[in-house]
């Protein structure tokens, strides 16, 4: 699986098996996507692969630690290291040709009105409560590329 940003600075590629994806709902992606949500999957740091344009990354941390990364030419964002971990954080709208549903819904209680859940996928009100376990049940879904 392939993806890139808007202007084509920065590109990637994830081998392997992809997981399920997720929308998260929070105020803070609803600012980051200019939209409902913010759809995106995790993927382990093993399967994933800069092409090009790390040099074109800049990132901004809000003090909360909320983190985004995007390219300094376009403002696209494009996938980051998930906090501390062996894995990365990879926004969907980048990638093309990718057939994979969505699995799971977060910080449903906070999003905007306009917005209209209608699948029947697992909802959290607010983040999951083990980062952990929700990386895990998105493995679960994997499907394959």
């Amino acid at each position: 699986m392939k993806g890139s940003c808007n202007c084509g600075n920065v590109s990637f590629d994830v081998s392997g098996n992809i997981a399920g994806l997720y929308q998260c709902h929070c105020k803070l992606c609803q600012k980051q996507s200019g939209s409902t949500s913010n759809t995106a999957t995790i993927v382990k740091e093993s399967d994933f692969k800069w092409l090009s344009g790390v040099n074109s990354i800049s990132h901004w941390k809000k003090e909360s630690g909320f983190t985004s990364h995007f390219c300094k030419q376009c403002g696209c964002p494009v996938p980051n290291r998930l906090r501390e971990s062996d894995y990365f954080w990879i926004p969907m709208g980048l990638v093309e040709n990718v057939d994979i549903s969505i699995t799971t819904h977060l910080c449903c209680s906070s999003k905007a009105h306009w917005d209209d859940i209608s699948d029947k996928t697992i909802r959290h009100n607010g983040m999951p409560p083990d980062l952990d376990v929700f990386i895990k049940s998105l493995h679960n879904s994997q499907i394959s590329d």
